[in-house]
């Protein structure tokens, strides 16, 4: 049973090392494991006591590891900033390439996102049509080749909003009352089916309305585009292996203090009903 411990351990507590040292010294970035990790934990611990001396399988000791890259709610943006950039000059002369969040100081079309990226291969580009008094849908679009693939993946994007926008119209249609309720539930479908169709025309036309990216390349390279004028804030993450692991918040251009939601009119004038209003998940 100590051998049995030892290997428990060996397998268990270095995952478990790296994580804590790494949330240590990275003030302003998150690094959790998932429920599911703390379940497979107690998994192995069970099936090592019953199968007693039974070699354990290798496998992949980052499974439920999550990395959050960017900013939450009531973080501090400059903060954020400045434990980017001193993170990024931690790597010095390493030469081994790393995912980074890349955010920009402004929303970017696809062609100056490109430029912006100085040919650095990106994996995801973030981004949200900036309108108004709307929460507009946060979208990721998966890339390879830019900005060809930026600007068929926003197409894709305006085929699925103009279809938001007809179950918005089909939905109100079928309020036919003149209750206040249906009445205030019409305006808000309505409102929707506006907001929707007003995305798909942006995405459609190639808007300017990109705000991040994942890129992978070398602390050199990372350093280079963080010199960019339209680069805010570039956030290396070496830890992170896999990018399905990662979660992504990189702020908002209109926000330079604090974070905080949005303005969402459409949100706000249903608050009081409590009634879902959203065909598209927004």
């Amino acid at each position: 049973m100590t051998g049995l411990l030892r290997r428990l351990d060996e397998r268990l507590l270095p995952p478990l090392g790296r994580g804590l040292a790494r949330a240590g010294r990275t003030p302003g970035r998150l690094r959790f494991l998932t429920g599911a990790a703390v379940a497979a934990s107690v998994a192995v611990l069970l099936t090592a006591v019953w199968a007693a001396d039974r070699p354990a399988p290798s496998g992949d000791d980052t499974v439920g590891d999550v990395v959050r890259l960017g900013v939450v709610e009531g973080d501090s943006i400059p903060g954020y900033a400045d434990a980017s950039a001193a993170e990024l000059a931690t790597l010095g002369g390493a030469t081994t390439a790393v995912f980074a969040l890349v955010t920009f100081t402004e929303y970017l079309a696809p062609d100056r996102l490109a430029a912006a990226l100085e040919g650095r291969a990106a994996a995801v580009v973030v981004g949200r049509v900036p309108l108004a008094g709307a929460q507009t849908e946060i979208v990721r679009i998966a890339v390879q080749r830019l900005p060809a693939d930026l600007i068929g993946g926003m197409g894709v994007i305006a085929e699925r909003k103009d279809r938001e926008a007809e179950d918005y119209r089909r939905l109100s249609a079928k309020l036919t009352g003149d209750s206040a309720q249906e009445l205030r539930l019409r305006t808000v479908y309505d409102s929707g089916a506006a907001v929707a169709a007003t995305e798909a025309t942006a995405y459609r036309d190639g808007c300017s309305c990109l705000y991040a990216a994942v890129i992978r390349a070398t602390p050199a390279e990372l350093t280079a585009v963080a010199e960019r004028p339209e680069v805010r804030v570039v956030d290396p993450a070496p830890e992170l292996s896999r990018l399905d692991r990662a979660v992504l918040l990189p702020p908002l251009p209109e926000q330079d203090d604090v974070v905080k939601p949005p303005v969402d009119g459409l949100t706000e004038s249903m608050a009081p009903l409590g009634t879902p209003v959203t065909p598209g998940g927004r």
